[in-house]
């Protein structure tokens, strides 16, 4: 009778002790998919931030484009008129070489406008993706 008894026990023991070791597997589990599905979002919306960004930047660029590019055909257009209205050969040349020096110097402005427009619009863009990056470095660091 003790033996039955003390095995009653042990397996009643062994019984509540799977429970408990199954419920805390349960809600470890739980915790981890919780904060799976929370990184996941971050991810997303890190994601989403990156995109309005460069797309913010691409309006950007196509507004200075378009901008530059009116620019441009007025200019030509009045360089033109200039050059048809030259009395002489030597006339031409002059108005051909200040309106050439003038079209570069701008051009060579606009690029570098350009350039700074594409730059922070990447800078912009990739902030979102790496501070998720650092963020996930440093759990990865943590873990261990």
């Amino acid at each position: 009778m003790a033996a039955a008894e003390a095995a009653k026990t042990t397996v009643e023991q062994f019984t509540t002790a799977s429970n408990v070791a199954f419920k805390d597997g349960v809600e470890k589990t739980l915790a981890a998919l919780n904060e799976m599905n929370a990184h996941s979002k971050q991810n997303l919306e890190a994601v989403v931030a990156s995109v309005t960004a460069a797309t913010k930047g691409a309006e950007a660029l196509g507004a200075q484009a378009m901008a530059f590019s009116k620019s441009a055909f007025d200019n030509q257009v009045n360089a033109a008129r200039s050059l048809a209205g030259a009395k002489s050969v030597q006339e031409v040349m002059e108005l051909q070489s200040a309106f050439a020096k003038t079209a570069l110097e701008t051009y060579m402005a606009e690029m570098g406008k350009m350039t700074e427009t594409v730059s922070a619009s990447m800078k912009e863009s990739m902030k979102p993706l790496n501070e998720r990056m650092t963020a996930a470095v440093e759990k990865l660091q943590a873990v261990r």
